[in-house]
């Protein structure tokens, strides 16, 4: 143990790489997603996360959209815990049958204007998980989906990007749109 302590003070701590992404690059995106937000909905972007079987590597991806780096609620976005606060919702995973219901009983619930954003290629059509006993399909098979965002798992700048394409088609319904 003693050992293992002193080499952790000479060595440098085993992290990832910072993405390579330009900080203006983000601050692009965010700024065109919050001015077009603004202009659809006359107010910023409310976000309900849904997990509906997946095995969460597309979570930490959505979810790194709140950190330091991309720091999203500087620009008016925010995830929220509730549906009946949210513009969209961002389904991840496959359909399972134990979250067909509840994922049904949360589209209803989210206020209209809405729209659902299918995120990873689970999302799309099962994925890896497509055939099992315990997956009914994608998130289209259960509630109709609006943008696919593809990807295993999507890096956030597509999630970003994905988003200003559904703002972006967004008269009404944006129609299936594919990041």
């Amino acid at each position: 143990m003693r050992k293992l302590l002193f080499e952790s003070l000479i060595r440098p701590p085993l992290t990832e790489r910072a993405p390579q992404v330009s900080n203006a690059a983000v601050d692009e995106l965010a700024r065109a997603l919050d001015g077009m937000a603004r202009r659809k909905l006359g107010r910023s972007l409310s976000i309900r996360a849904v997990d509906a079987g997946s095995c969460n590597g597309c979570e930490l991806e959505m979810h790194a959209l709140n950190n330091a780096f991309y720091d999203i609620e500087r620009f008016g976005f925010r995830f929220v815990a509730s549906p009946r606060h949210a513009d969209v919702l961002m389904v991840t995973g496959p359909v399972t049958k134990n979250m067909r219901e509840a994922l049904k009983r949360t589209f209803e619930a989210t206020p209209n204007p809405k729209w659902v954003v299918a995120l990873g290629d689970c999302a799309k059509d099962g994925g890896c998980f497509a055939g099992s006993y315990a997956v009914v399909g994608g998130v289209s098979d259960v509630v109709p989906v609006d943008l696919h965002i593809p990807g295993c798992p999507p890096a956030p700048i597509e999630i970003l990007k994905g988003l200003i394409a559904l703002l972006d088609g967004a008269n009404g319904k944006a129609g299936g749109v594919q990041a």
